[in-house]
């Protein structure tokens, strides 16, 4: 079995044994096979993300007033800030994605004997937590408070550890100066640009390619599935029947796309604070993100664009469409920083934030909302997010676990949850009766009592929801699944027509 071994940069003699100091020979350049040792980079070539960047969002994330010292800790130098950063949290490398194919290679190369060593400019703290991790390196250089360990630095503390004749396994530009005085390179998801400016001075003993994200994953990303939600906009504008208005219809339009790329921007937000619990789920895992599909730098650009785009769609509607969005944003934000990680907490602001939809609806078409449409909002909300959650416990359970990771739920919370969310469908379809008897919807309603036939879809629906959670088979998201299922569209469109006919058809 390979052990994980690090050396200090400072002793000769010394290393780190699995946590023990021991004396030991020095271990002589050329490795025990006679074959050129491995020194391979961290970032961008171990592992599939940056370190540093994902150290910073976690830091940012365990203290937000990490923001303000960033720029103090960077003055002192980069050694100092990676060193600040790394002390600031808890770094778990089990989750993070590796380049598995080069992981294989290297585990082949250290059975066969080969010396493998990790070089990084990462810090310490991290690039030891790497080596243990995966336990075939024999060496690891890294950054220290006073050190960074990069380029030219990087290059000499290789040839004074492992000599001139090395192979160094690289990615990027930054890797030139130390592949033109390698004995060999080995190219690990290496642009065009950058491979050919290699194979120009070095020879190339091997190349992993690395498959990145496509339009898919920025799609995934920004969950333009979920824009779906934002169709909520659209609801005022139906139950005023105003839906023939142009002027609505573009006000409306306009309104649910500012809604949907906020909603883009912040979920960009959430999945970079969702990482690490991400990356310990059985389907989230494979997010863009935590999958490191797409690069954080980029994301987050991604979501400062999509925020400036939304803006400017909100600003040509109302004042009060504006404000309402604003406080979609700190609501969302309020929810993935803190509310979420608070059992039922969490779903009782997702239900906010539907019916925040539709309040923004009726601001951006300027039509009133009757109480009756925000109670049952309110309520069938409430239901749909408890299938999420159900859905999520249960899909746990038959794994084996017992809770989530960075939320306040456990499975044994399901005999609470399962009927707190049957019941609040049934508040829902409650009210709705109760607006079916009111006096203001037989006046505003040529045939009120088809509505009854809505009440009744609605138990249909609600119940098909919780059965196929009970079974197992609901999607983590309702509304994604309710989507897909045949049953369910028949339904909605069923309640829709009979909505139709009981406002435009007059009975009797």
């Amino acid at each position: 079995m390979s052990q994980s071994v690090t050396w200090t940069l400072k002793s000769r003699e010394t290393y780190l044994f699995l946590g023990n100091l021991e004396r030991v020979p020095e271990i002589r350049p050329g490795g025990t096979a006679g074959l050129p040792p491995l020194v391979v980079d961290l970032d961008g070539t171990l592992t599939l993300t940056d370190t540093l960047v994902e150290s910073t969002v976690q830091a940012v994330k365990r203290d937000p007033w990490n923001v303000l010292r960033l720029p103090f800790w960077l003055i002192q130098g980069r050694s100092t800030l990676k060193a600040r950063i790394a002390s600031q949290i808890s770094f778990t490398a089990d989750t993070i994605p590796y380049q598995e194919n080069l992981c294989h290679f290297l585990r082949d190369e250290r059975t066969k004997g080969r010396r493998i060593v990790l070089a990084t400019a990462a810090n310490r703290i991290i690039a030891d937590a790497v080596a243990a991790h995966l336990g075939f390196f024999d060496e690891v250089l890294a950054s220290d408070e006073t050190c960074n360990l990069k380029g030219e630095t990087k290059l000499r503390a290789i040839r004074q550890r492992v000599g001139t004749r090395f192979v160094y396994v690289g990615d990027s530009t930054a890797d030139l100066p130390i592949w033109k005085e390698a004995h060999a390179a080995v190219l690990v998801g290496a642009s065009s640009r950058v491979s050919k400016s290699v194979r120009n001075s070095t020879l190339v003993e091997r190349e992993f390619p690395r498959s990145t994200g496509g339009l898919s994953a920025w799609l995934r990303l920004c969950r333009v599935h979920q824009w779906l939600k934002n169709l909520l906009i659209f609801v005022p504008l139906l139950t005023a029947f105003a839906f023939t208005d142009f002027e609505n219809l573009a006000a409306a339009a306009i309104a649910f796309l500012a809604f949907s790329f906020a909603a883009s921007a912040t979920y960009v937000v959430n999945a970079l604070l969702d990482l690490d619990s991400d990356r310990r789920h059985p389907r989230k895992r494979h997010r863009p993100l935590a999958g490191a599909q797409i690069p954080i730098p980029r994301a987050l650009a991604a979501s400062a664009g999509l925020l400036v785009i939304s803006a400017g769609l909100a600003s040509t509607l109302s004042t009060n469409f504006l404000l309402l969005l604003i406080a979609y944003l700190f609501l969302t934000g309020s929810y993935s920083w803190v509310i979420k990680q608070y059992v039922l907490l969490d779903v009782l602001m997702l239900s906010v934030l539907y019916t925040l939809r539709i309040v923004a609806g009726a601001a951006a078409v300027e039509v009133t909302t009757s109480v009756w449409l925000l109670a049952f909002s309110v309520f069938i909300f409430l239901s749909l997010a408890l299938v999420k959650r159900c859905s999520e416990l249960l899909s746990l359970s038959l794994i084996g676990r017992t809770g989530t990771n960075g939320r306040d739920y456990r499975v044994g919370d399901l005999v609470v949850f399962w009927p707190m969310g049957v019941g609040a469908g049934l508040c829902a379809v409650l009210v709705f009766a109760l607006f079916v008897s009111a006096i203001e919807t037989e006046a505003r309603y040529a045939t009120p009592d088809l509505l009854w036939l809505v009440a009744v879809g609605l138990i249909y629906w609600l119940g098909r929801l919780w059965i196929k959670t009970a079974r197992g088979e609901m999607h983590d998201d309702p509304l994604v699944y309710a989507l897909r299922d045949f049953g369910s569209r028949v339904t909605v469109a069923a309640m829709v027509t009979a909505t139709l006919a009981a406002h435009f058809v007059a009975l009797g």
